[in-house]
């Protein structure tokens, strides 16, 4: 419900206002794959962070040539190891965020550079996963929780490389590495 409730004022303050480009066309939709870095080993001692990835669909609409506006869907997967306990243990941490977005753009060029952020809603579960015990896996829904990212990147083409910061607290901040492509939006 909390999504939707961010959903619908986004969606209906995109369709009210006009969009101002002059060059791009008005929407598009950014796909990226990245790679995350988890900020430290999670919740107990012993815990080794290991590598996550993420997975982006984000649509956006452009207020002018220099400014979008989007809403970010994001799923990320971030992996840890526990070394201090002698049974062999792992937790994946998996997070799923829908945050409404703005970007500004620094050139109308081929290549242009970019800075953002956004915030919304980050859903937070894990996998617990035991080998030596008769549980394979235990999957734990740890709620919801408000978070917010800044990001920098750029886009030549209909290609996108972007870094952000998912900063939720607690232990769950990560950072993303993405690249991708998107549809829509070039120049008219």
């Amino acid at each position: 419900m909390k999504k939707l409730c961010l959903l619908i004022p986004f969606l209906g303050l995109s369709f009210l206002v006009r969009a101002q480009s002059g060059t791009y066309h008005a929407f598009k939709v950014d796909i990226t794959l990245g790679y995350a870095i988890p900020q430290d080993g999670g919740s107990g001692l012993g815990n080794t962070v290991k590598a996550g990835a993420t997975f982006t669909i984000e649509p956006h609409y452009r207020l002018s040539d220099a400014i979008a506006i989007g809403f970010r869907i994001e799923g990320a997967g971030l992996g840890y190891e526990n070394e201090a306990d002698e049974n062999s243990s792992a937790k994946v941490s998996i997070l799923s965020s829908y945050c409404p977005s703005l970007e500004y753009y620094f050139a109308n060029g081929g290549f242009r550079p970019f800075i953002g952020g956004g915030a919304g809603i980050f859903d937070q579960s894990s996998i617990n996963i035991d080998e030596n015990t008769g549980d394979t896996a235990d999957f734990v829904k740890q709620g919801s929780k408000f978070g917010f990212f800044p990001r920098a990147g750029f886009e030549a083409g209909h290609f996108r490389m972007s870094a952000e910061y998912n900063i939720l607290g607690k232990n769950a901040n990560y950072a993303a590495f993405k690249l991708g492509f998107f549809f829509g939006g070039g120049k008219k």
